[in-house]
């Protein structure tokens, strides 16, 4: 029976890898979800045949429970998988808080199997304090996301918060050491819960500084943080499946966000301490420009006329629910000749990927979706740009103005076409809390209202005849 685990523990690892592998590449993802679901259920199969694992009753019991949950939350719409995603790792993060605090009082009450090593303590201390502070920062990201009313979704800031931040954190780690170097002390019980429960307000505290604009980034972040949590268990547990699995779970999301602060051009410290999306003072009122707005006709008459376009999608149209319509569009003007590219910004949305996966729900082309560093060197011969509820990911100002939280973050250029059209819900800034300098520029025209009503109009117009 060992040597099936030892086998299944393979076989589980080697999915995994292939499933990260196959995700490269949207041909096939598929394949690299379903890989990933196999290997997950033979991980879970492998461990539960093993003859020192006991009470079954209680863990179908936890199986059964764990599929209540997870059934209704796969069937979320695609505008709430940023929040869903943030719940998985906070379950991640929880589950790994609970079995490293039930791994050391079982030892503690002579109920555990393994020895106590300063080094398995050491990991244990690392598994509950990544396990709780992934649990509440999760959750918190979620709150965000989902735009909770007690949450607020702005940063919140104060003085001194950073040297607040790091002290909770260094007491707790500090505490980690005294009680890995003494773990059977009479006073190391209570040192464990205190560490449990800085872990668990640290989270918090993680969270709360942090705007709207960098949740892509916070997101994969907290995915590194509940791999290294399952590493840290793996060790705990002496599984190699845990460590294994765990390592690719953290790197995958260490490497992500390495490319999300690349796509911002904002470094960990940055995104954690620096409270991107702080709203900024609004300019004088003699530096107000004018907001030209156009009609749908038109912006139909517009697009009609173009022989390229570029659209780029933003949160307004997730939010929206526009995708299908946004497809609608595309294959309006793609039957009258026009070529039309869809440009994806890194950080467009609140996921990784976001607008990727809602183009994707809509069936649109892959070969039509075309990344910021290679749309850009065409925008200046774009003859219209559609931006669908982008803000910061567009806004000029991030190129050369100093003053404001998105100064160096590079952008679509969107400004450079010849034509803007900005669909927009209001006048009221994006995440980043600062007026966006395309919607004033003298190209651009303003499209205001929900994004799916907007395009649905748009697309009325090509089927009703009514453009000359």
């Amino acid at each position: 029976m060992h040597l099936v685990g030892e086998l299944s523990a393979v076989l589980a690892t080697a999915l995994f890898i292939f499933a990260l592998y196959w995700m490269n590449d949207p041909k096939t993802a598929r394949r690299g979800v379903i890989a990933g679901v196999v290997g997950m259920t033979v991980a879970v199969l492998a461990t539960w045949i093993q003859p020192e694992i006991i009470h079954h009753a209680w863990i179908v019991g936890a199986i059964a429970l764990g599929f209540v949950v997870g059934v209704p939350l796969s069937r979320v719409p695609l505008t709430a998988v940023p929040q869903r995603t943030a719940l998985s790792h906070a379950f991640g993060g929880l589950a790994a808080g609970l079995v490293g605090t039930a791994e050391y009082f079982l030892w503690r009450g002579g109920s555990a199997t393994a020895e106590m090593t300063h080094f398995r303590m050491s990991a244990l201390a690392a598994e509950v304090i990544l396990g709780f502070l992934t649990f509440t920062g999760s959750l918190m990201a979620a709150g965000k996301l989902q735009e909770v009313r007690w949450i607020p979704q702005r940063p919140v800031t104060y003085p001194g918060q950073n040297f607040v931040n790091i002290g909770v954190l260094a007491i707790a780690v500090g505490l980690g050491v005294a009680v890995a170097v003494h773990p059977g002390a009479p006073w190391a019980q209570q040192a464990f819960l205190v560490i449990a429960a800085l872990a668990l307000i640290f989270g918090v505290l993680l969270i709360i500084p942090i705007g709207g604009a960098d949740m892509p980034t916070v997101i994969s972040i907290l995915n590194a943080y509940a791999g290294l949590s399952a590493v840290a268990m793996g060790f705990v547990l002496d599984s190699k499946l845990l460590v294994t699995a765990g390592a690719l779970d953290g790197s995958s999301g260490l490497i992500l966000s390495i490319i999300m602060c690349r796509a911002m051009n904002r470094s960990f410290t940055n995104v954690l301490f620096g409270a991107f999306g702080k709203a900024q003072p609004a300019l004088a009122a003699g530096e107000q420009k004018e907001w030209k707005q156009e009609t749908v006709e038109g912006a139909a008459q517009l697009l009609e006329q173009a022989r390229n376009v570029v659209i780029i999608p933003g949160y307004g149209m997730a939010v929206a629910q526009a995708q299908h319509k946004v497809r609608e569009l595309y294959d309006a003007l793609t039957k009258r000749g026009i070529i039309v590219k869809f440009a994806i910004h890194p950080v467009a949305g609140r996921m990784p990927g976001h607008m990727n996966v809602l183009l994707a729900e809509a069936n649109i082309p892959y070969s039509a979706l075309v990344e910021m560093d290679e749309i850009n060197p065409e925008m200046p011969q774009t003859d219209v740009a559609l931006v669908l509820g982008a803000n910061d990911v567009v806004n000029p100002a991030a190129r050369y103005n100093k003053g404001t939280p998105i100064y160096g973050m590079p952008i679509i250029d969107a400004d450079k076409a010849k034509t803007v059209l900005a669909v927009k819900r209001s006048k009221k800034p994006g995440f980043a809390g600062i007026d966006n300098e395309l919607y004033v520029q003298d190209n651009t025209w303003m499209l205001f209202g929900d994004a799916k009503a907007v395009l649905s109009d748009l697309v009325k117009q090509f089927g009703s005849g009514g453009i000359h």
